[in-house]
């Protein structure tokens, strides 16, 4: 098999179990928990740089006004979308995790047409229409809005589109994007310490290696979903970005006992639908484009 589909596999298949990390630390306030990803990401990368003799090359390309003003956008969109998530799952929500990183991929398409003026075809209106009607059904039976996932699903998609036109390759981003929230991270743990609220050398050896386990869990998959998508057409990412929501979901239901009644399974349903007929009608189209130039060789 592809090494590329490999990594990609190993990237989502992380992702997809994350909660069971995070549930490991449900003893750590959420936003300790996102303290730490940050300062032991930030450290596990600025390290990596400074070894593999990259700081020179990183601190020229990084270090620029216009640079700065994008990937300062970035770090507050991923500083929210990591914290509503280690929240949400800690408190028992994974389902609804789960439901915004399913809602993500349309709701990315929907903010290229509005804010990059891409246009669609038509029908890919309909998967987006579907995936509005899901979250519109399970808005009226439970009386408020899906916030966890919507939340989830803006924040990660803006952060797409930002990251779109980020100058940076992965590795830098990320190192830059964590550097920028390092001080915050670690003047609220500072805080935490102070005020007697710290959890790091605490609450045992194996809590304190979970949290700079952290950082590793954060860079690693994020540095094989990179060469992934240097590796394999992006149509095949597409496919296997429905890993990681398909993991949450299981485990909230199934490991972790989550409830998922009759409402939100139409309301699920409505919006599986949709991404299956947003992947169909992509393949279809993919096909003909390839199959195209044959045909005219032919004739």
């Amino acid at each position: 098999m592809n090494k590329g589909i490999w990594y990609g596999i190993g990237a989502y298949v992380t992702w997809g179990l994350f909660p069971i990390y995070w549930k490991w630390l449900h003893h750590v306030p959420a936003v300790q928990l996102i303290s730490h990803r940050v300062l032991w990401s930030f450290v596990l990368l600025f390290v990596f740089i400074v070894a593999s003799r990259q700081w020179n090359v990183f601190r020229t390309a990084a270090f620029k006004p216009r640079v700065l003003r994008i990937y300062l956008v970035a770090a507050a969109l991923i500083g929210v979308n990591w914290l509503v998530y280690i929240w949400a799952v800690n408190a028992g929500f994974i389902v609804e995790v789960s439901l915004g990183y399913y809602i993500n991929p349309l709701l990315s398409v929907l903010m290229g047409v509005l804010l990059l003026r891409e246009r669609l075809r038509p029908l890919q209106w309909v998967p987006l229409g579907l995936a509005a009607a899901g979250v519109l059904y399970l808005t009226l039976a439970y009386g408020s809005l899906p916030w966890i996932a919507l939340t989830l699903a803006f924040s990660f998609g803006a952060y797409g589109l930002v990251k779109k036109t980020a100058p940076l390759g992965s590795l830098y981003g990320l190192t830059l994007e964590t550097g920028l929230l390092f001080l915050p991270a670690l003047l609220y743990l500072l805080y935490s310490e102070t005020t007697g609220q710290g959890a790091f050398l605490h609450t045992g050896a194996t809590s304190d290696a979970l949290l700079m386990g952290a950082g590793l869990m954060t860079t690693v998959p994020l540095l094989m979903f990179a060469s992934a998508a240097r590796r394999i057409p992006l149509s095949l990412m597409g496919i296997l970005q429905y890993v990681s929501p398909t993991l949450q979901f299981l485990l909230g239901v199934l490991v972790y006992g989550e409830p998922f009644t009759q409402t939100q399974f139409i309301g699920f349903s409505i919006v599986w639908v949709a991404l299956i007929l947003f992947g169909a009608e992509g393949f279809l189209i993919r096909r003909a484009e390839r199959a195209q130039p044959v045909t005219a060789a032919v004739d």
